[in-house]
């Protein structure tokens, strides 16, 4: 892999950090600020309600899956990179400046609501576009490897946001973090938004974009040609049910299950899953290699088999996991298995469309997905814990894993597929897509 497209992955992991930082840290503060915005009453209705609100801005990833994909596909990747971090750094700047419950009433629930739906469009249209980009950047070879440094950025946010949320925890009282001090992710996330915006401005663009020609053709990036690849769509919707609901179960959702039912204090949940994240960081490469050597597809059914039959066990333990080290062994062990589908579902997806229609099919396809599935996997398990039956949240990750498992064992594999190809118009019909061409694994 050349220094040209170490570059180009460089800087879009970079702001896909921050992207996800100012993501995550909505999910990993919430227990902080959820009494904040509404009136004093039941703990758990509160944190509901906030989260509720986190589950909106996943609604919203729908629209900037559809919009951005199309500035992608339409301007090119360049360009909906870049505004998708200038959306997010104003998102951020809301939540820091939001007014509580007790200043203004309700308005700092709207203040919320507003930057939660602007969250959305940002990262709806972040995927999209960093999914593309990650994997047209690079080697043909290398496309599974490059790719998984979408879950290394996106894990590095989270555990900056939780590392971050360690440290003012060890340094600040805990009435000093519900008062104020759950607002300074939101500033710091605000000011590394700003520090990528300018390193996006010198981003390369895809050679496979930049050699396809897309300015020249008005059906690019349209919702009429994402419905000629209406197949490729719903098979990204389904392929990611699974992995996406398995995926912040264990990530966003861990720190809040290990405090709030197994009775593990804050700061210590907040260890456990930054150090399981840590980990879980570190080996998506790898696996993104081994993608390259023997296919997309084993990962995928292997994830799939092991959080359908092991999500009902581990989360069963996890809720008697008192201490640090069962509880690290057990969201490891979930994480490693949630890597058959993190580190290669980004170019799982870009490989199934052609080039003119490749970020809006990713981007809208998986925001709908998201947006049905993973945005509301909290809430989910706020609903059963409530309702007094948490065991059931288990099978319902069980369950859409299982889904997912049908999905992988009968689509086709992607890894040789080229990249270069794009179907040809005619009249506004799709035409065959050529054969993929064979492309020789790395050695």
């Amino acid at each position: 892999m050349g220094r040209e497209q170490w570059k180009k992955i460089w800087v879009g992991s970079a702001g896909n950090m921050v992207e996800w930082f100012d993501w995550f840290v909505y999910a990993t503060f919430a227990v902080y600020f959820a009494d904040a915005f509404f009136p004093e009453g039941n703990e758990t209705a509160n944190l509901m309600n906030t989260m509720g609100i986190f589950a909106v801005g996943f609604f919203m990833r729908p629209v900037g899956g559809w919009l951005l994909g199309r500035i992608g596909d339409r301007r090119g990747r360049k360009a909906a990179l870049t505004l998708t971090v200038t959306l997010m750094s104003a998102s951020a700047i809301l939540i820091a400046c939001a007014p509580t419950y007790a200043t203004a009433g309700y308005a700092g629930v709207a203040v919320l609501m507003l930057a939660r739906l602007l969250q959305g469009l940002s990262v709806g249209g972040e995927y999209a576009a960093s999914a593309t980009y990650l994997t047209e950047a690079s080697a043909p070879e290398r496309r599974g490897f490059a790719s998984s440094f979408q879950y290394v950025s996106m894990t590095a946010g989270q555990l900056v946001g939780l590392g971050l949320q360690i440290l003012l925890q060890r340094n600040l009282s805990d009435a000093a973090l519900h008062s104020w001090g759950w607002r300074i992710p939101f500033v710091v996330g605000a000011l590394g938004a700003a520090i990528v915006f300018y390193l996006r401005r010198s981003l390369l663009e895809t050679e496979v974009y930049a050699d396809s020609g897309a300015a020249a053709d008005a059906s690019r990036g349209t919702l009429g040609l994402l419905w000629q690849h209406r197949r490729e769509a719903f098979l990204v919707m389904a392929l990611t049910m699974g992995g996406t609901v398995a995926y912040y179960t264990y990530t966003t959702y861990l720190t809040k299950f290990l405090s709030k039912s197994a009775g593990m204090d804050k700061s210590t949940a907040s260890l456990v899953s930054f150090c399981a994240l840590f980990v879980f960081m570190c080996v998506q490469p790898p696996a993104g290699m081994l993608s390259d050597r023997i296919g997309r597809r084993p990962l995928l059914i292997t994830f799939a088999v092991g959080s359908t039959f092991l999500t009902v066990p581990i989360m069963t333990l996890l809720r008697h996991a008192d201490t640090f080290w069962p509880a690290f062994g057990l969201a490891l062990l979930a994480l490693l298995v949630v890597t058959g589908y993190t580190s290669i579902n980004a170019c799982v997806k870009a490989e199934l469309f052609p080039t003119g229609i490749r970020a809006l099919g990713v981007g809208l396809s998986y925001a709908l997905a998201n947006a049905l599935f993973g945005g509301t996997a909290e809430y989910v398990a706020l609903w059963f814990k409530r309702a007094g039956h948490e065991s059931g949240f288990y099978w319902y990750v069980a369950g859409c894993a299982a889904v997912s498992l049908v999905v992988y064992l009968t689509m086709r594999e992607t890894r040789d597929i080229d990249l270069n190809r794009v179907a040809a118009l005619d009249g506004g019909k799709r035409a065959a897509v050529p054969e993929a061409t064979t492309i020789t694994p790395a050695s």
